[in-house]
């Protein structure tokens, strides 16, 4: 392979912002655009040669032979491209089924590709034939990408842009609706910053209050000085089930240690827990439980501390992925007036459903 932006590139990144900002808060501009909930890749071309590069450099190839498929019927023969590999199922994104790509066995990973097919939807251009265009303002880059995917077809995709804040307002609104995670802006006139938070994302924020029925130790914790790593959260289901709906962690040191002394009242022995079960893999299928393994945590221990499920604290979270916070919630407080049995799906917003191909139009 031999192309002007030669791997590794580590991706421009964003920073979080509250709200879309205005058209004309940038010196030349914004434009925005989709944010994906997928697989950040860049794609390397040369020839017949494609490399996927995910976010930390690490090679994705093997993985998805059949992006790679795609990549070679629908790009140019040398290019970089920024983008997105993403799965959509029943016209929604879903990220768990995505997560379920990465396997080590070779008939596993030829298995999936032809059941659940990825995509991938490009957002910039960093090469071109001989050209680099990493030192071009996204104004070019854009550009020069609509004219270089000016033939793609499914399922390599460009993602749509506007220059007018009140449209992508109305994309924050109704895009999650297809499982999209907010709205990115770009500034139209500086160059790709590699490894740089250039880019504004704007993502849902929002509150619910959960039950804490357990916590991990912090890998740093010792005997003689235990410190928290994360709480385990619950919510209630219709069927009266205590359900485990995702974690909250980023406590300070300090905190980490008071938050172990502070539960130790609550600790309960597992057998008379509602999630005791949480090493038996036939109650691992109900999807209830915590300390599933999975191929992102390999052998790390899973094992947690039960705790008697009486304790509210409110949390915040993005959006949901099936009955589960998509991301690690963020405490905010306790909530010693709510009753444990009120916690439960019913307080959390519905969002309207959208269907993704109206978002890839």
């Amino acid at each position: 392979m031999d192309l002007p932006v030669m791997p590794p590139v580590k991706p421009m990144l964003a920073k979080s912002v509250k709200g879309v900002p205005a058209a004309d808060s940038v010196d030349g501009g914004l434009s925005y655009e989709p944010k994906w909930d997928g697989f950040r890749c860049i794609v390397f071309r040369d020839g017949d040669e494609v490399v996927l590069a995910s976010r930390s450099t690490k090679e994705l190839t093997r993985y998805f032979p059949d992006v790679v498929e795609a990549v070679l019927a629908n790009t140019p023969a040398r290019c970089v491209l920024d983008g997105e590999i993403f799965l959509a199922i029943d016209g929604r994104l879903e990220f768990d089924a995505l997560s379920q790509r990465i396997h080590p066995a070779a008939s596993r990973v030829a298995k999936l590709a032809e059941q659940t097919p990825a995509s991938f939807v490009a957002f910039d251009l960093l090469a071109l034939g001989d050209e680099s265009l990493m030192d071009e303002p996204f104004s070019v880059r854009r550009s020069r990408l609509e004219d270089a995917l000016a033939s793609a077809s499914a399922p390599v995709h460009l993602t749509r842009t506007t220059t007018d804040a009140a449209v992508a307002e109305e994309w924050f609104g109704i895009f999650e609706g297809a499982g999209l995670d907010g709205v990115v802006a770009k500034a139209l006139g500086k160059p790709y910053a590699e490894n740089g938070r250039q880019m504004l994302k704007i993502k849902h924020a929002r509150t619910a209050d959960v039950v804490v029925a357990g916590y991990r130790l912090h890998k740093t914790s010792t005997d003689d000085r235990p410190l928290l790593g994360s709480l385990l959260l619950g919510l209630y289901a219709d069927d009266g089930t205590l359900q485990h709906v995702g974690v909250a962690a980023s406590f300070t040191e300090s905190r980490r240690a008071e938050l172990v002394e502070l539960l130790q009242p609550l600790v309960v022995d597992t057998t008379q827990h509602p999630w005791g079960q949480w090493q038996d893999a036939d109650a691992q299928a109900s999807s209830r439980l915590p300390g599933g393994q999975s191929r992102w945590t390999g052998t790390k221990d899973l094992s947690f501390v039960t705790l008697e499920p009486s304790l509210v604290a409110e949390v915040g979270y993005e959006h949901m992925e099936g009955t589960r916070f998509r991301h690690t919630a963020q405490f905010k407080r306790w909530r010693p007036d709510r009753e444990p049995e009120s916690c439960t799906y019913g307080q959390l917003e519905e969002v309207a459903r959208y269907d993704l191909d109206d978002v890839l139009t």
